[in-house]
């Protein structure tokens, strides 16, 4: 029998496929293509204080290897899912992490503190890839002291698992993700998406209404496992692998780099099954060869051959 679980905090994940924030809605959308209670768990759509609208269209191009979306953080609000959406993931068999997006570090705050009233969430993702309102607009994520200011803030708010998710959109991402374990974040996701564009040759005019987007898929999974492989060889907290995983060789790469678990996000767009076939994939894999816990394959890549660029970074 093999061992898939994991702990954070004292919350147990029953294998470590997870599906990522924004491509599984919350949960009650996806209840008839997948049974959700295989996944290792739900990382919900991100939530902000009130309701947003999102950016007008056009918010989602596909490209050749991906796609690109510039959604603009729609979505209900916390009062509402409360209302609505908690009881159905109250009755999961599954770990319930709910993703907080804000434009300031109080609304994270107030996000975070209106659900620990709640019972039904095991944890919290923290989106640090917003526009904060104070400081033009630009993205938390891209400043560290500001990231690491969020952690610090939220940390004594809460004593369940505090995970940050880390933007691509910067020089060395292990700066940001030593600066959030110092202020007690629990485990970083690695990576949100890169930054992109498309552009419509007819019109000479940008096909996203925002100009940029988000670009996920498979084209970012190298990036991604960099990414991964750069951050696990700079903190001793855990990660959550995210960029470009459609099958179950890419999850046991972002293990193999160092990654705790993973997430599945565009795939579910393709399959909402796909992380289940995933998780199964995995436990295959350890059963074929004799390996007892999946998390031996966490790190175990033998990069000892050469030397990498990242070398010169840490």
């Amino acid at each position: 029998m093999v061992d898939t679980s994991f702990k954070l905090r004292d919350v147990v994940f029953k294998n470590r496929v997870l599906v990522a924030s924004g491509t599984f809605g919350y949960g009650d959308e996806c209840l008839d293509l997948a049974d959700v209670n295989q996944l290792g768990g739900i990382i919900t759509k991100s939530l902000s204080m009130k309701p947003r609208d999102g950016n007008p269209p056009t918010r989602i191009v596909e490209t050749a290897g991906g796609m690109l979306n510039s959604i603009g953080l729609a979505n209900i609000g916390v009062k509402k899912f409360v209302a609505e959406k908690l009881p159905f993931l109250r009755t999961l068999d599954t770990t319930v992490i709910v993703n907080i997006a804000a434009s300031s570090i109080e609304e994270y705050c107030s996000v975070l503190e209106e659900l620990e009233v709640h019972d039904g969430v095991d944890g919290y993702e923290i989106n640090v890839s917003c526009p904060n309102v104070k400081e033009g607009g630009l993205s938390f994520g891209t400043n560290s002291t500001l990231t690491a200011e969020i952690t610090r803030r939220l940390r004594p708010r809460t004593r369940k698992p505090l995970i940050l998710k880390l933007t691509p959109n910067v020089t060395h991402i292990a700066d940001f993700a030593r600066a959030v374990e110092a202020e007690g974040a629990d485990a970083v996701s690695v990576m949100n998406t890169l930054i992109g564009m498309a552009v419509d040759v007819k019109t000479r005019k940008p096909v996203l209404s925002t100009v940029t987007g988000g670009l996920s898929g498979p084209a970012i999974k190298p990036v991604a496992l960099a990414k991964v492989y750069e951050t696990a060889r700079a903190v001793k907290i855990p990660i959550f692998g995210i960029g470009g995983i459609m099958n179950t060789n890419d999850a046991l790469e972002f293990l193999m780099v160092g990654a705790t678990a993973v997430q599945v996000g565009t795939a579910n767009f393709i399959d909402p099954a796909t992380g289940i076939k995933i998780a199964a994939g995995i436990r295959k894999y350890c059963e074929d060869r004799g390996i007892a816990e999946v998390g031996s394959l966490v790190g175990c890549l033998d990069a000892k051959l050469g030397v990498s660029v990242l070398d010169t970074w840490l």
